[in-house]
């Protein structure tokens, strides 16, 4: 039994689980890849072979977060005039760090009435 000081990867089924455990989040395959929805907005994506997610973020923060984090995060050719972002899988410090990234994303799609009817979903804790 190896003792696991770093926490799990996490991986595909874990970003399904947490991603259809945000409030009218539906699961639908388009582009032969898993999408995530919240109201029929999409809000997240497994490209790559299951080994990334692509999520909604403003561009401002998206380019700062590949500058601070090139190992992490990286804007897809594809979807470079969108504000989205893709994360590594194996490069996430955990469950939690997913949890946030698909939060904050699930929170950009969501329409107002979910929004005021969560009001703390995905914000940081204690805050």
């Amino acid at each position: 039994m190896a003792a696991a000081t770093v926490p799990d990867m996490p991986d595909a089924e874990d970003v399904r689980r947490i991603a259809l455990s945000l409030p009218e989040t539906t699961e639908k395959v388009a582009w032969s890849m898993p999408t995530f929805r919240v109201a029929g907005k999409m809000f997240a994506t497994l490209p790559e072979d299951e080994t990334s997610i692509a999520v909604r973020c403003p561009k401002e923060e998206r380019d700062e977060l590949v500058l601070a984090e090139p190992g992490k995060f990286w804007i897809a050719g594809h979807e470079a005039q969108f504000a989205w972002v893709r994360a590594r899988l194996a490069a996430l410090e955990g469950e939690d760090e997913l949890r946030d990234i698909l939060a904050d994303s699930w929170r950009q799609a969501a329409p107002t009435r979910l929004l005021e009817a969560h009001p703390r979903l995905g914000l940081p804790a204690g805050g």
